[in-house]
């Protein structure tokens, strides 16, 4: 009678199981390979290519100057507005494309999607580090703006632009997460993302001043507004590339770090809430779509 040696396992895995957002450190070459496909196809066809990543935003920061700096008068008050405009509006681009790229990522990659098995956390993590590699350019012209204008960093404002980036890239991939669940099944989960994008250009402190809101409303309903993620996250960019190049005529907001810590708590808590809503529903991924 032969004798017979069980078998080792401990290095497989059993087919179709998933540790979530582990699984995003795990398969870091198959990150890499969806990083640079979605870097490289996002120009594709072209004529400009890259350049793009710079027109755009500053076609879009001319337009949101002359309107509601110039025509509207809103940068009163605001010393070197056009500073503190880009650097709150490149928060929100950041946001803006990560969100949007992280919901429809799923259905983007349709075919990966039905026809082998990898963690499907993947997709939406690969879009929210793309969105970040297209807001560097933006990073770039902002930072040689500030060191025309005057600024100076410090270990204080590099640690708050940090924080805004943490705060704006976490929130991305939970509501990423959330809604690229859902789209598959319910494609309407777009019309929503891009109404919540459109109240997260309005409801944070970009084109205009925090003091605004201060004056217009309750001091509880004043401090659920600085407890809003982007809000801090871009009061945050403010303190790190705006602040130091004014004469301090607008001060910054009240307990901003208990805020931003309170904003990024916010954006765990949503993230670990999507990937909760992900793992529920990335079973029927496949048939659904």
């Amino acid at each position: 009678m032969s004798q017979k040696f069980p078998a080792d396992l401990s290095e497989f895995t059993v087919p179709g199981h998933s540790r979530g957002l582990i699984d995003a450190l795990s398969y870091r070459y198959l990150l890499q390979l969806l990083i640079r496909k979605g870097t490289l196809t996002r120009y594709h066809g072209s004529v400009l290519g890259w350049v793009w990543s710079y027109v755009k935003p500053a076609a879009q920061f001319l337009v949101f100057y002359l309107v509601f700096g110039f025509f509207l008068g809103l940068n009163k008050g605001i010393d070197n507005f056009p500073i503190y405009l880009f650097s709150g509006m490149i928060a929100i681009n950041l946001f803006g494309e990560a969100f949007g790229n992280a919901t429809r990522s799923i259905v983007d990659n349709t075919a990966l999607v039905q026809k082998i098995f990898l963690p499907r956390e993947l997709f939406p993590i690969s879009a929210v580090i793309v969105a970040f590699v297209h807001f560097l350019p933006q990073v770039l012209i902002l930072v040689v703006v500030c060191l025309i204008a005057g600024w100076v960093p410090t270990l204080v404002g590099v640690a708050s632009i940090i924080m805004g980036m943490l705060i704006v890239v976490t929130l991305a991939i939970g509501l990423g997460l959330f809604f690229g669940a859902i789209n598959v099944a319910f494609r309407d989960a777009q019309n929503l993302v891009e109404l919540i994008l459109l109240f997260a250009t309005w409801t944070s402190p970009v084109l205009y001043a925090w003091t605004m809101v201060a004056d217009k409303v309750s001091p509880w309903v004043f401090n659920i507004y600085l407890a809003n993620p982007l809000t801090s996250a871009v009061e945050l960019f403010h303190a790190g590339f705006w602040f130091s190049t004014t004469s301090g005529s607008l001060p910054q907001p009240p307990h901003l770090a208990a805020f931003s810590l309170i904003g990024l708590l916010i954006s765990l808590i949503i993230l670990a809430i999507g990937q909760l809503v992900f793992k529920r529903l990335e079973g029927h991924f496949a048939q659904n779509l």
